[in-house]
């Protein structure tokens, strides 16, 4: 049995979906792991316990591969009534930032 091009083609194409998949899955895993603990460090109630993808584009990291750059998006309260939302940003599998928001001071 002889495969043609195209053949190989589909099954790398798949291939390459099927990774990709699977990568995010773990990519998003650790994402939730930052949300937990950065809203436990900043005192604050992570609220439905998700983490969404927001946004997903390539770019360099500091060695120079492509990765892919990951932005998730979740909620927190402070009080438990208001919502605000922060950010995680992953470069493939490495945390790049947590972005909460700081507490309004008031006197």
């Amino acid at each position: 049995m002889t495969l043609a091009l195209a053949d190989l083609l589909l099954v790398a194409v798949l291939g390459g979906l099927a990774y990709y998949w699977f990568s995010g899955t773990k990519v998003r895993e650790l994402a939730i792991s930052a949300a937990k603990r950065s809203t436990k460090t900043a005192d604050v109630q992570l609220l439905d316990q998700t983490v969404s993808l927001a946004r997903v584009s390539l770019s360099r990291d500091h060695e120079g591969r492509w990765r892919v750059w990951r932005q998730y998006r979740f909620e927190y309260s402070r009080d438990g009534v208001s919502r605000e939302t922060g950010h995680i940003i992953m470069l493939g599998h490495r945390l790049e930032a947590v972005l909460v928001a700081e507490s309004p001071t008031i006197h």
